[in-house]
């Protein structure tokens, strides 16, 4: 495969996994001093990371839960925000200024700030009242993102005693770089094809529903458009009959991100409705189902599927960088200039 490190990414990967003691002891302290609520804070693609497990929380748990944009939550507050309250921070770099602001917002409010950093050496991983260090400088290992997010979320659940099958699952986790490598390999053909006959397309449509809506939305924003450069429309799968139907025509692309949890019957209805219109010489489903998972429970796939869609949609990158001729680091503005 192009540039993939297996070596590096299985290492990475398996790192993340050896963190399992230390979350569970950030968890049991914040669960047994008691709490009232989650905040999952994110800019960006770690906003988009938060938003399953957002998910997970509103239908597996009780745990009331908010995923909330850092600038937002600055600019505008939240009305359940405060003494205790627990706030997630994702960021690999451990400066991204907004989140960096929201999490010393947070602190100010009186709430718990858990602090997710691939470098224990900022400000942001400092101050924070729990620091979760998880080194990585690998795109394709953002993986271990995901990994850390289980452990930590359903730690939280099972904490809860909501989540029995919590130890069956993290046992589970422990196969997952492997199986993620050979989901990688086994969908590098499709990607490629698709970045070969798409690389000249100025314009994509994403819908996704459930766990994998989070990955749709920033594989959208943060490769296809800041990576990129490509016009995009993300929507909801269960939004799409509500207005984005009208602008498919057979010359627009369609990619349809669809995950194996309660609501891939509103993917579902997206690609019978394409289907019924005759379009699909552009309908391209990217579907986890289609993909083997090593020596992993079929049960635990309705949960893991934001981790392996995430893993076939690193490989298109890839891919899309290749074909195209465009680098996914160049940026025109991001992180060039004030704004």
């Amino acid at each position: 495969m192009i540039h993939f490190d297996e070596e590096k990414y299985l290492a990475i990967n398996h790192n993340t996994l050896k963190l399992k003691s230390q979350i569970e002891k950030v968890v049991k302290e914040v669960s047994q001093r008691g709490y009232k609520n989650v905040f999952l804070i994110g800019s960006g693609g770690s906003y988009a990371m938060f938003l399953p497990f957002e998910y997970y929380l509103r239908t597996r748990s009780t745990i009331p839960a908010y995923a909330v944009i850092a600038a937002e939550l600055i600019a505008g507050g939240h009305n359940q925000l405060g003494e205790g309250s627990v706030c997630i921070f994702t960021s690999t770099s451990g400066t991204t200024e907004e989140t960096v602001e929201a999490a010393e917002y947070c602190r100010t409010k009186g709430a718990d700030t858990i602090c997710i950093s691939g470098r224990g050496d900022v400000p942001y991983a400092r101050d924070a009242d729990y620091a979760i260090v998880n080194e990585m400088d690998d795109f394709s290992a953002a993986d271990g993102d995901y990994l850390l997010l289980y452990m930590l979320i359903f730690s939280l659940i099972y904490e809860r005693g909501e989540f029995e099958a919590y130890e069956e699952f993290c046992e589970n986790l422990k196969k997952m770089p492997e199986a993620l490598v050979a989901v990688k390999y086994a969908c590098e053909s499709k990607m490629e094809a698709f970045a070969e006959k798409y690389k000249d397309v100025d314009y994509h449509l994403l819908t996704g529903a459930g766990s994998v809506w989070g990955e749709t939305y920033s594989y959208g924003m943060c490769v296809m458009e800041e990576m990129q450069w490509i016009r995009t429309k993300t929507v909801k799968a269960a939004e799409f009959f509500h207005g984005t139907l009208e602008i498919l025509d057979e010359n627009v692309s369609l990619m349809v991100i669809m995950g194996e949890d309660e609501l891939r019957s509103q993917c579902e209805r997206v690609v019978n409705f394409a289907k019924k219109l005759g379009f699909t010489e552009n309908l391209n489903v990217f579907d986890t189902a289609d993909y083997e998972l090593p020596g992993i429970d079929a049960k635990f796939r309705p949960l893991l599927s934001p981790v392996i869609i995430t893993a076939i949609l690193d490989r298109l990158s890839y891919q899309l960088e290749e074909k195209r001729g465009h680098s996914l680091d160049i940026r025109r503005y991001y992180r060039k200039m004030e704004y």
